[in-house]
């Protein structure tokens, strides 16, 4: 139950490991917050989502692993199989159920994402999230842009300055 205050568990998966009751909390998430909630009409379902490169990571509690609390999914991350062949990990699909908001499990996800997997990484952010996502490190790298009629912006993970050479 989303008002329980059960224990959350954080799970880190390739879509091969993840339960097919799980997927389907996965998906109805995704699909109920990005497709119906902001009322975007899009193929939400992808070929990113299979990719052996992609892990799928949620929070859901403990006596309920198929209520899928909070969830975002990493594509090419550093150290995944096929490598990461220099390219930046990026990070999508970042939701959390209307129910577990307020709760920080977004930036649970994101903290685990950048302990778990460092190095370069990258995300579209809704324009409206900038200042979240600025408070975990990342910056604006580009110009907005509309997706789905919903402003968004690139955003990388800004290298601390003693990384880049300056102070």
């Amino acid at each position: 139950m989303a008002g329980a205050a059960a224990a959350l568990v954080l799970h880190d998966k390739p879509l091969a490991d993840v339960d097919s009751r799980v997927l389907l909390g996965i998906l109805r998430l995704r699909c109920d917050v990005f497709v119906v909630e902001q009322q975007c009409a899009y193929p939400e379902i992808d070929d990113d989502d299979a990719s052996p490169s992609t892990r799928h990571i949620w929070v859901a509690p403990a006596d309920e692993p198929a209520v899928v609390a909070s969830y975002l999914r990493v594509i090419n991350p550093v150290g995944s199989t096929p490598p990461a062949s220099g390219r930046p990990q990026r990070v999508g699909r970042v939701v959390t159920a209307p129910s577990w908001r307020g709760r920080g499990l977004s930036r649970r996800l994101l903290h685990h994402v950048l302990d778990r997997h460092p190095g370069p990484t990258v995300l579209n952010a809704q324009s409206r999230l900038r200042g979240f996502y600025e408070g975990l490190g990342f910056e604006v790298v580009g110009p907005a842009f509309i997706e789905d009629g919903i402003p968004h912006l690139p955003m990388a993970l800004a290298v601390p300055p003693s990384a880049s050479g300056r102070e």
